[in-house]
């Protein structure tokens, strides 16, 4: 009997997971605590998986090509980033999501204003403690302390070629990348609960509200996919087809747990093993891209902002809305990994450009949904960007990428 594949078993935990949650609400609402005892199970080890595969790569990169290397990386992070929320404002300026809306009986639900100034936002990617930063899950402090010793260790290792100490921190990495496929053996039980809790909680009805909203925002991940599609295609000489099929297990993990850290074990995998990127790329490009390259976050936040103008009557202008890319940019840095993480980083923006913060309410009901779209984007726009550096360092494999092997 042919083994049923894992992609196949999400899909249809999702599945059972909409209709157990729609006919046997009460029921559904139990299973919560399966669910988020499987997300807790793959965070448990995404922080050192993070810390260890970055160290790896920076470690083992020839040291004169390291700077060229990450200056690469950084580039397309921070164009890719900055153009989805462009496109975000564009779209809402096209469709106007916002019309139509009235919040005049929305509620706060609590979510406390976020006044973060840019030196402190500069400060809070810097850990203090390393231990501290694994035990929080601080990305972006992780990552730092990471490059940094990933860079220091390839100094060691220039003068000290006898040591052990980087064969020891791949061996690690291993052990690592084991335990996660060990929780992922209870994936689909883990996806079914989440999915049915969350539907038992919330019903179909708490979207209609902002159905034209998730209509838009669905549109134009998609579209600014297309885009991404179509340059990867071009530059790198591939066939679109096959570059989405060697994605699909990522790309349904993505939209099944809405947590780019979770998938990023899967994606490693599929980008090494199905794209055909090298060692390096996959090891550098993917764990900084989960938090640096949030294409999905940025577009997100740009598009929540411009609807919620436009539910309170309040015109942006040009300089405005160029305003909103740049913020979307930046607070997309901070962006969390987990489930749920949308509405802080709304938190954080809605107010820095004079919206009210109680309009963050209505979204409430709608997070898991966005965050499908959000977390759909941010984890296949880092797979692109990486793609993009692999080919121009020529480290991508034709072979592997077209399944010839």
């Amino acid at each position: 009997m042919k083994k049923v594949s894992m992609i196949t078993q999400i899909v249809i935990a999702v599945v059972l997971g909409v209709a157990f949650g729609l006919l046997l609400p009460k029921i559904g609402i139990e299973l919560k605590i399966i669910g988020d005892a499987f997300l807790r199970l793959m965070q448990m080890a995404i922080p050192v998986l993070i810390l260890g595969q970055i160290i790896q790569a920076v470690a083992g990169i020839n040291p004169q090509e390291l700077t060229k290397l990450g200056g690469k990386t950084i580039a397309v992070f921070g164009i890719s980033s900055f153009l989805a929320a462009v496109w975000g404002v564009a779209m809402a300026v096209v469709f106007n999501p916002g019309r139509g809306i009235d919040l005049a009986g929305a509620q706060d639900l609590g979510i406390q204003t976020q006044e973060i100034t840019p030196a402190e936002t500069f400060l809070n990617f810097l850990p203090t403690n390393i231990f501290d930063s694994l035990s929080k899950g601080s990305i972006i402090q992780i990552i730092v302390f990471a490059l940094f010793f990933g860079i220091g260790l390839n100094r060691y290792i220039q003068t000290k070629p006898e040591s052990k100490l980087f064969e020891l921190i791949i061996d690690f990495n291993e052990v690592i990348i084991n335990v996660i496929r060990y929780v992922m053996l209870v994936a689909p039980l883990g996806i079914f609960a989440l999915i049915a809790s969350t539907i038992s909680n919330l019903g179909l009805q708490i979207i209609l509200p902002l159905i034209k909203y998730l209509l838009v925002y669905a549109t134009a991940s998609l579209l600014f996919m297309g885009l991404w599609i179509l340059i990867i295609t071009i530059y790198c000489k591939v066939n679109p087809i096959q570059l989405v099929k060697n994605m699909k297990s990522m790309t349904v993990m993505a939209l099944a747990t809405t947590s780019s850290a979770i998938t990023l074990p899967i994606a490693m995998e599929e980008a090494h093993e199905k794209l055909g990127l090298s060692d390096r790329i996959t090891n550098l490009v993917l764990p900084l891209g989960m938090s640096l390259n949030s294409n999905g976050s940025a577009m997100h936040m740009a598009l929540t902002v411009m609807t919620i103008s436009q539910m309170y009557q309040m015109d942006f202008d040009l300089s405005k809305m160029i305003t909103v890319a740049i913020t979307a940019t930046f607070v997309s840095l901070a962006n969390a990994v987990v489930p749920g993480a949308g509405l802080v980083s709304l938190a954080i923006i809605v107010p820095q450009l004079g919206l009210p913060i109680e309009s963050i309410a209505i979204f409430a009901g709608v997070e898991w949904f966005v965050g499908m779209l959000r977390t759909f984007l941010n984890v296949n726009s880092d797979v692109y960007s990486a793609i993009v550096v692999a080919r121009s360092v020529n480290e991508i494999d034709y072979e592997v990428f077209n399944q010839k092997n």
